[in-house]
């Protein structure tokens, strides 16, 4: 099947030259002037594959990744940046970009991040469909074990959780440090469609009762103002 990739760049010159040379590659390639259209074009026409800019006018490319992120959307992102400082990589990272580049770049540097990105993100699906429960993530020296779902503290101890703490643990460890509305949560965890959202509130609180040092004042899952929650702390899959 031939990979598809939207190119999403106000500048025409560059545009056109990545579409050029990855075509040449085998690659079928759209284009997108600008990131206030991302979310209505992905919806027609899904890429394997987004290469966004992140200074455009208009929407920035943050902005972008950080509401297609918010939607649930995991589609591969390769960010493109001008700036060499470290800022808008980290941040550019945190909202949920899988790699990125810096201008000037080679072209044969592009298509290696692509091809890299996406491979691995066929061996990730391809792992998680042979061995679904297998393995688990870690967080500042906290384990949960997808095996037995088991949640161990920091000392090593057992701490017990409910079927839909764990649903909702789980998803939150794997979108970490991407902010997700309720109505995810409420897909991820599995609940039935005639629960309320606040449900997923009470979840929350009852999670975070278990894993912060001071509920009133969380700071591993962390209310995201007009959208839902985050799980604020990187986390380590194994």
């Amino acid at each position: 099947m031939t990979t598809q990739i939207l190119v999403v760049d106000d500048d025409a010159e560059l545009r056109d030259l990545l579409r050029d040379y990855l075509v040449r590659q085998g690659i079928e390639v759209s284009v997108l002037h600008d990131a206030g259209g991302l979310e209505r074009r992905i919806e027609r026409e899904r890429p394997d594959l987004i290469v966004l800019d992140l200074m455009m006018p208009g929407v920035d490319g943050l902005t972008a990744l950080k509401q297609l992120r918010a939607s649930g959307d995991d589609i591969p992102v390769i960010m493109l940046t001008a700036r060499a400082d470290d800022v808008d990589r980290i941040v550019g990272l945190e909202l949920g970009a899988d790699d990125y580049i810096i201008k000037p770049f080679s072209l044969r540097e592009l298509l290696a991040r692509v091809r890299a990105v996406l491979r691995r993100q066929e061996m990730g699906r391809a792992a998680r469909a042979h061995n679904p429960e297998r393995g688990g993530y870690r967080f500042d020296g906290w384990q949960l074990e997808r095996r037995g779902r088991r949640l161990l503290d920091p000392n090593g101890t057992p701490v017990a959780l409910s079927k839909g703490e764990y649903a909702l643990l789980l998803a939150f460890l794997e979108a970490p440090q991407r902010p997700l509305s309720r109505e995810q949560l409420l897909q991820s965890t599995r609940m039935h469609e005639d629960i309320f959202d606040r449900s997923i509130d009470v979840q929350v609180l009852r999670l975070r009762r278990k894993l912060e040092v001071d509920p009133s004042a969380p700071r591993v899952i962390q209310t995201e103002r007009g959208i839902g929650y985050v799980f604020a702390l990187p986390v380590e899959p194994f």
